[in-house]
């Protein structure tokens, strides 16, 4: 009997009226908006355009996905078009299959036309979007948890994946697999972003560093996996492709290191002046500010004595006009004193 093991949803699909919400497509929706919105801070950070990942994501996303899709159905065509398949599903993404060596492959294409169109290097550009990409992977691998897929070798460890009877699958607990790679993708974000802080890498090297970490941790993962796979000398097709793009990711991070060192001190060109105008502009109207904030108070302390002085003279006449009375009073009897004598 098994104490514990993780569940599996009893379905992939929520029905929102006549909209299915399909689980595995939710998740990959998810990774690329937290792969451009990371993308794009550090974009910022690095002297960019705010707006400029998204607006060449909007290139590469579409180019991923084909190529990730093509991937898949080439290095699986036997479930698509051999005996009895249906040729037809090919084309349903949402059922699961996304390969993403095609997909980085294809979308870096799709990049490289968007930042052409932008005239900043293709380098700087990915090692911008590199860690949000890890984490991207991590969030898409919870669609194969929805779909029920990609699950490894039967195991009755605590953090086991259950699955249930279904097309192509036997019910039991097995290695999750999905929840292995998702873990491995945060963890390589986390390296490439410290990596990157602590030696200030560029011209694409923390592309490559994270092409590298995936590829490392993949290996093993695909080697656990039970699911159909074409195999090379006795090893699963994804595997000898993790190793070849390992070798070649490391390869291009050495040979990079020594050609070109250091970081990019420009990544988009105009996006530095645009920022200092800004910044001038900025501290003209903090001056300006401050001038205007002094000669008001200013104003307004002169106003404050004149309006004191206004009083005091508006008293004065009102003395003047007390003190009248009083001499009339005064001439008064003098008269009245000398009519006495005279009489």
């Amino acid at each position: 009997m098994d104490l514990a093991y993780i569940p599996s949803p009893s379905t992939g699909v929520i029905d929102l009226g006549p909209i299915p919400l399909r689980g595995y497509a939710f998740c990959i929706i998810i990774g690329v908006f937290v792969a451009v919105w990371f993308g794009n801070k550090r974009w910022v950070a690095r002297g960019g355009r705010s707006g400029t990942v998204a607006d060449i994501a909007v290139w590469a996303v579409p180019f991923g996905l084909v190529g990730g899709r093509l991937y898949h159905v080439i290095t699986d065509y036997q479930l698509y078009f051999s005996e009895g398949e249906n040729w037809v599903d090919a084309f349903k993404i949402w059922q699961g299959g996304l390969g993403i060596w095609g997909a980085v492959a294809l979308g870096a294409v799709g990049a490289w036309i968007g930042c052409r169109r932008r005239g900043i290097p293709l380098p700087a550009w990915a090692d911008a979007l590199a860690p949000g990409l890890a984490i991207a992977q991590a969030c898409g691998r919870w669609g194969n948890w929805f779909n029920q897929e990609l699950y490894g070798k039967p195991t009755d460890l605590p953090w086991a994946l259950k699955i249930s009877e279904g097309p192509n699958r036997v019910a039991g607990t097995y290695h999750p697999t999905f929840l292995y790679e998702s873990l491995w993708c945060i963890g390589a974000a986390l390296l490439v972003l410290w990596a990157d802080r602590r030696f200030k890498l560029g011209h694409g090297r923390v592309f490559a560093l994270y092409v590298a970490a995936y590829c490392a941790g993949r290996g093993w993962i695909e080697y656990m996996r039970v699911d159909e796979a074409h195999h090379i000398l006795g090893l699963r097709l994804n595997v000898w492709t993790a190793l070849i793009v390992f070798v070649l990711a490391v390869v291009y991070f050495v040979i990079s290191a020594k050609l070109r060192p250091g970081r990019e001190e420009i990544v988009e060109p105009g996006a530095a002046e645009e920022a200092a105008a800004a910044a001038e502009a900025g501290d003209a109207e903090g001056v300006e500010t401050a001038v205007d904030s002094k000669v008001s108070e200013e104003t307004k302390a002169s106003t404050t004595a004149g309006g004191g002085a206004d009083e005091a003279s508006e008293k004065a006449p009102e003395a003047d006009g007390d003190a009248a009375p009083a001499d009339a009073v005064k001439t008064e009897k003098s008269g009245t004193a000398e009519t006495a004598k005279k009489g």
